[in-house]
């Protein structure tokens, strides 16, 4: 077994840190923002995950920019309130990829790549229309976490959905079938991968049921 401690990876051949592909399959949370003044933004983030179901909470991890200023979604949310979060089948993943571009504060990733916005119910910042689901989603709080730089911020975001849209093509038997959108997922490196196959597992008698 190899060990070492986080940072020093070169020193035991590592070419880049594998933290991330460790960590992996990571869902990817696509967040649809609005600024004060109404302009729209989109942006991919693999930190992202579900942490509580009653009531459904979500959360994403952001880092700074270079300069240590905030990135645009986070600047969005924390301003408006709001953000929506589509889930990326595998059909959307060059659209998901393409909505990564880093581009000037207040132009529309939603524009520069061609993806097609539709409107929240319950929410002003738009969703991916193509997406399978989209949460709507309503901002709690931000936790500005540990950095090794100085000059770099992490951050997490915390938000509650309030309103979820879901196509009909993705429930079988009143369930979601996940081979039907087949989700895509961020490892390491530049690597994805996509759920294309599934299985039950029951468990222990005495353990919680899924509800």
């Amino acid at each position: 077994m190899i060990f070492y401690e986080p940072g020093q990876h070169k020193e035991h051949g590592f070419s880049h840190d594998p933290f991330k592909a460790f960590c992996s399959p990571r869902p990817i949370g696509w967040i649809g923002s609005i600024d004060d003044q109404g302009r729209t933004n989109l942006a991919p983030y693999s930190f992202f995950n579900a942490m509580a179901s009653n009531p459904p909470q979500v959360v994403f991890g952001t880092g700074s920019r270079p300069d240590g200023t905030k990135k645009d979604s986070q600047l969005n949310i924390e301003q408006t309130g709001q953000f929506t979060l589509s889930i990326v089948g595998h059909a959307l993943k060059d659209e998901m990829n393409a909505s990564s571009a880093a581009l000037p504060y207040g132009e529309s990733e939603f524009e520069a790549a061609g993806i097609e916005g539709a409107a929240s119910r319950l929410v002003k910042p738009l969703w991916v229309a193509k997406a399978p689901i989209a949460f709507e989603c309503v901002y709690r709080q931000t936790i500005e976490m540990e950095s090794w730089d100085e000059k770099h911020k992490n951050y997490m975001l915390i938000g509650t959905v309030i309103g979820i849209h879901v196509s009909e093509d993705v429930i079988v038997d009143g369930k979601a079938d996940v081979t039907k959108w087949k989700p895509v997922s961020r490892l390491g490196y530049y690597d994805y991968a996509t759920v294309t196959e599934v299985y039950e597992m029951f468990r222990p008698e005495g353990a919680p049921r899924p509800t």
